[in-house]
């Protein structure tokens, strides 16, 4: 069973910036597909990024191109999704998820996820 720790939310500034990370408990990610996805109070979970397990291929939500980045470290422990530009309407329990393929492409939508994490809060507030 792979167990999923996102961590790096808080509060911070309109404008300001986060680094959040993904890790596995006892285990690296190689072979995994890993999803960002967040929450907002009445809303619908709704997809952020992604990126593949095989090239590190992306794919980003149209309303975060430019601003947020998913990156993956060398030695496949960790998937970041940096935040820049955050907005107060950013706010929301970001969480990652994993699905173990070898498929160049990742999968954008969350029902293609079978591991979730419990998710890291981002509050973006004056």
């Amino acid at each position: 069973q792979l167990q999923l720790v996102e961590s790096g939310g808080g509060l911070v500034h309109p404008g300001g910036s986060l680094r959040l990370s993904c890790t596995a408990s006892g285990r690296t990610l190689e072979g995994y597909a890993i999803g960002w996805f967040r929450q907002a109070p009445g809303k619908e979970r709704e997809e952020i990024s992604c990126i593949a397990s095989a090239r590190d291929s992306t794919s980003y939500a149209n309303y975060v191109k430019g601003r947020f980045t998913i990156s993956r470290d060398k030695a496949k422990t960790t998937v970041y999704l940096q935040l820049n530009s955050l907005r107060p309407e950013d706010t929301a329990v970001y969480y990652c998820a994993a699905l173990q393929t070898s498929q160049s492409l990742c999968a954008t939508m969350s029902l293609h996820y079978p591991y979730w994490g419990r998710g890291t809060q981002v509050t973006v507030s004056s």
